[in-house]
């Protein structure tokens, strides 16, 4: 093998860089485990949200500690935390959720709310038209439109949209309806893209670690993806609930800080209790000498108490000159700067001029520049306060609905500065005029959702209703946020959540130790397998093996990938697939040993491209293809598993062909006694010529009558379709003790109105339940209520846990009751996955004929193997109608079984390649095939066939039995899919490829 030096340095830089980026996840762990610890120190009664609370206190307080020193670079807790590896919901809880923005809503909101009938009408005949169809909402209303008007109505028409306000400058008479609509589509753009943006605000003020928002395509969805949120309560409202742009007058820090100062001294009388309290808890909680004391180093003083506290130990007024800014505090200690500004005792010492006054913070903090005299300290993130003039109803003087436009813009006479210009409808030209008037020379804030984006002077009263905002310091994109702000205000209907999956972080937990546990089963299995039947070159491939699964954690670390229960099982699937590569080469090197060529001969041949290479490369290219579909169709979870199938297939491939070349090459070079087989396996798969082309009428019997049940069952029993095919919500709920579904189904009927689908979901006392009720109605309480209504059904069964412990989110203690993860989808979005799911399966099989195709330039070989996949697909659909009344695991078809579909897709045409690879050998590139060729071909692939399948099983076996229950039906269908694969590739594909093959050459 050439460039040995080169694969060397490669292979060994790439194994650091990649322990390099694991290790920030396992200091991470260590720190998250250290503050899990203070917060069941200070829990008394392991209330799941006051567990959060005081983990997120510690984590707080060390985030911007040094933690890690590397000796060449030192990192903080937060520096860590951005650079561990992401984990899905369902290994660490949270939520994710995809919104609709109503294009209705904004449609109506642009017609000021228009009453024309055909208006009025054509927006009724896409509401329904978009419960079946995939088009963009638009398209549907403009089509209804143009059908019912008749040409007799123009949308540029003065009672629809010629003639409002927002629109006169782009809409006019004369304008056609295409041009109408296109106008129309730019307003519906922008308004979706202010969602997005206000979106995007809230969830960097929220506090999850890496979260995830982005737009769907130009449908109006916007997906949010929030591991590790525990409060899923307050998400949801966070992310359905309308903006409240408002703009307020501003108090200036002179004439806050006198209050400050009293508050100050007040603070030090209310903290002095708690330092007491503290100083006893933290004398229990430094107090560890284990390992994670010595990662910490100074976090120990992160909780040590000061023998004095204050109001200023948290915030730091603003003594310069007069300014907006009121004071300062670090990002972390916001929270005991509100506590304290809203205790009764301090707000008792206002004065009257500031007894209304609201005490907001800025929108975004800010990392003070490094000077001579803070040099030597940590830059910890600031953030500045504000304190707005409000009044008893907390009613603002101005709200966003006066807002007609904004956009970023630069200065007229001051070269490349940003500006933000604003335009007023007439209504807030007017309170505008009267606000600049009385606050000439001071300031006003711009608020959004309760923080501020900017609170700019007046420099002289605007009474035209345009207004310019700029800011010494003002970025592009900063302007360009302060004006997407701005159009928030126009923003017509709040996000509503049309899809969500939440995980509490109990069950997430679960999932990573069964995760651990079957991983770590399923390797150890492979390992000793790989040694019981090739000896010392078993080790060989499982050093090769363990450096993979090292490069593809540190691949998915590195690019901060998410990390997913699928995820896992594509690594576990490519593991099996790295097996295969080097049972391949080991079966051709053992041929070349078998037929009296040296070892050094037969380690060359058996790596080379006539050789095993060959194969390897086009069943992994195979694979490959359906990696790219799955994750360009897929969603979520589908497509981490698809990610982490493509890098488990390029670290496979490297690893096995030049990693195990490293070793098996230098064993030769020392004259080691090399052999690829033990006295147990010696004489196994040796000798063997199966006829199976002359069972080939037996196995089309059998196929056909497996099909034939199948589709049988699939007619009549039918499919159990997940909730994202059919739409609907499905809880996953625990209890204290055992329970009886269909007891419990019954008790729902009454305040569902139909019984909803119970089973009993792994444990005993644990069911999962589907429903309907409601989910047609599309108002924001409605998830609510029908929460509500499970509670009041489930109560009987719950004992003594409250509604506030039944909700989702935060852990559940001691195993009491409630819902461990939920999962809503609406029927209009139901329809898209399930579209998606199909137009992926069909991709797949396109995109493997034409690369059988052009690999091996016959028909026959394409037409043999994409009938095998399909024999395989209805096999596994048949098994699943036939069987998914009796097992006692979930047997729905959804994404998630599209995603293990795909993958028996992916399996069974790599089986298949390998096989027609060594067909096409033997044939020698003759047009004739005759039966004992193929039946040799076939036989001497035998071993590495079931040598694969079993070492794949096992793996999957193992996922199967220990990897939790929300996998369970995902790995069976894996499981089914490569029985029925190993099968189809000996007794279906080949069988049809030889058949068409003579047919062809009789014609």
């Amino acid at each position: 093998m050439q460039n040995k030096g080169l694969i060397k340095l490669f292979a060994v830089l790439f194994g650091i860089v990649s322990a390099y980026q694991l290790s920030f996840t396992f200091f991470a762990n260590k720190v998250e485990s250290s503050a899990k610890e203070y917060a069941k120190k200070n829990v008394k009664d392991n209330n799941g949200r006051e567990l959060a609370r005081f983990e997120r206190r510690y984590l707080d307080s060390v985030a911007n500690k040094e933690v890690v020193n590397l000796g060449i670079a030192k990192f903080t807790y937060d520096d860590i935390r951005d650079k561990e590896m992401n984990l899905g919901l369902d290994l660490k809880g949270g939520i994710n959720a995809i919104l609709q923005v109503s294009v209705k809503d904004i449609l109506i909101g642009l017609s000021n709310d228009s009453k024309n009938e055909v208006f009025r009408e054509a927006l009724s005949k896409a509401d329904e038209a978009q419960k079946n169809s995939q088009d963009n909402y638009l398209d549907l209303f403009y089509d209804a439109f143009v059908e019912l008007s008749k040409g007799n109505v123009k949308l540029s028409d003065p009672n629809i949209f010629g003639a409002t306000k927002s629109l006169r400058d782009k809409i006019n008479f004369n304008k056609t309806n295409e041009q109408v609509k296109s106008t129309l589509q730019e307003e519906i753009n922008s308004s979706i893209n202010t969602a997005f943006e206000v979106l995007r605000s809230r969830i960097d003020k929220f506090g999850v670690v890496q979260p995830n928002i982005q737009r769907i395509g130009t449908s109006g969805r916007i997906q949010v993806e929030l591991p590790g949120a525990k409060d899923i309560e307050r998400v949801q409202k966070l992310l359905q609930s309308t903006a409240e742009l408002q703009f307020w007058e501003v108090f200036t820090n002179s004439e806050v800080i006198p209050f400050f100062q009293s508050a100050n001294m007040k603070a030090i009388e209310l903290l002095k209790e708690e330092v007491e309290e503290e100083a006893e808890k933290v004398k229990d909680t430094v107090k560890k000498e284990d390992d994670i004391d010595d990662l910490l180093g100074e976090a120990k003083d992160s909780v040590k108490v000061e023998t004095q506290k204050s109001l200023f130990t948290y915030l730091i007024p603003n003594f310069q000159q007069v300014s907006s800014t009121i004071a300062y505090a670090k990002l972390q200690d916001t929270a005991m700067v509100n506590s304290l500004l809203a205790n009764k005792d301090i707000k008792s010492l206002l004065p009257k001029n500031l007894r209304y006054a609201k005490f907001l913070w800025d929108y975004k903090p800010f990392t003070p520049e490094r000077t001579e005299q803070n040099k030597d300290q940590d830059l910890t993130p600031m953030i500045g306060l504000y304190a707005v003039k409000s009044n008893r109803n907390d009613d603002a003087p101005i709200e966003g609905d006066v807002i007609a436009d904004a956009k970023q813009d630069f200065h007229p006479t001051r070269a490349n500065q940003p500006v933000v210009n604003m335009q007023m409808n007439g209504v807030g030209t007017k309170a505008w005029g009267k606000m600049t008037t009385e606050n000439a020379g001071k300031f006003v804030a711009v608020v959004l959702d309760d923080y501020v984006y900017t609170a700019p002077s007046v420099n002289e009263p605007i009474t035209s209703g345009s207004t310019q905002i700029s800011g010494g310091n003002m970025t592009i994109n900063e302007a360009k946020d302060i004006a997407t702000v701005l159009k928030a205000g126009k923003l017509p209907a709040p996000a509503r959540m049309i899809e969500a999956e939440v995980v509490g972080p109990s069950l997430g937990q679960e999932s990573i130790n069964a995760s651990i546990w079957s991983f770590g089963l399923a390797i150890l299995l492979v390992l000793l397998w790989m040694i019981l039947y090739y000896g010392k070159a078993g080790v060989y491939a499982n050093v090769a093996l363990i450096v993979n699964i090292l490069f593809i954690f540190g691949i998915l670390a590195s690019f901060n990938s998410v990390l997913t229960l699928p995820g896992i099982a594509g690594i576990i699937l490519t593991i099996g697939m790295s097996v295969d590569a080097n049972v391949i080469i080991f079966e051709r090197i053992k041929e070349g040993l078998n037929a009296g060529k040296g070892l050094g001969v037969s380690v060359d041949e058996g790596f080379s491209v006539k050789g095993a290479l060959s194969a390897i490369i086009d069943a992994n290219i195979t694979t490959l293809l359906t990696g790219f579909i799955l994750y360009a169709f897929g969603t979520g979870p589908i497509k981490g598993f698809a990610l982490t199938l493509m890098v488990g297939i390029a670290t496979s491939l490297f690893t096995a062909v030049f990693i195990t070349r490293l070793l098996i090459d230098k064993s030769v070079k020392d004259s080691e006694d090399l052999t690829f087989n033990t006295n147990v396996s010696k004489n196994w798969f040796k000798n063997i010529n199966v006829e199976f082309l002359k069972k080939r009428k037996l196995a089309y019997i059998v196929s056909g009558t497996l099909i034939i049940f199948g589709l049988t069952s699939m007619l009549t029993l039918g499919l159990k379709q997940g909730v994202d095919f059919k739409g609907g919500r499905s809880y996953v709920v625990r209890f204290e003790k055992p329970m009886k579904a269909n007891e419990v189904a019954n008790n729902l009927k009454d305040v569902f109105g139909t019984a909803p689908e119970v089973k009993t979901y792994g444990a005993e006392n644990q069911l999962k339940i589907t429903t309907v009720f409601k989910i047609e109605d599309k108002s924001k309480e409605v998830d609510e209520e029908v929460q509500s209504a499970l509670f009041k059904g489930l109560q009987p069964y719950l004992g003594d846990v409250s509604y506030e412990n039944f909700k989702p989110g935060f852990e559940k203690v001691n195993n009491g009751g409630g819902i461990m993860s939920y999962m809503k989808v609406d029927p209009t979005i139901a329809d898209d996955i399930k579209q998606s799911a199909l137009w992926a399966v069909l991709g797949s099989l396109i995109g493997v004929f034409l690369y059988i195709l052009l690999r091996f330039r016959k028909m026959a070989f394409s037409i043999g193997a994409v009938v095998a996949v399909f024999h395989d697909v209805l096999v596994v659909l048949g098994v699943f109608s036939i069987f998914y009344k009796i097992m006692p695991f979930d047997m729905e078809i959804g994404q998630s079984f599209i995603a293990a579909i795909l993958t028996v897709v992916g399996y069974s045409l790599n089986d298949t390649v390998v096989i027609f690879d060594r067909i096409r050998e033997y044939a020698n590139n003759s047009n004739s095939l005759t039966a004992n060729l193929v039946d040799k071909a076939l036989s001497s692939t035998l071993g590495r066939t079931i040598n694969t399948s079993l070492t794949t099983l096992l793996v999957m076996l193992a996922i199967f039995f220990f990897g939790g229950d929300s996998i369970k039906g995902f790995m069976f269908a894996l499981i089914v899919g490569v029985v029925v694969g190993t099968y189809s590739s000996l007794f279906v594909a080949t069988p049809i490829m030889f058949d068409v093959a003579k047919k062809k050459e009789k014609k």
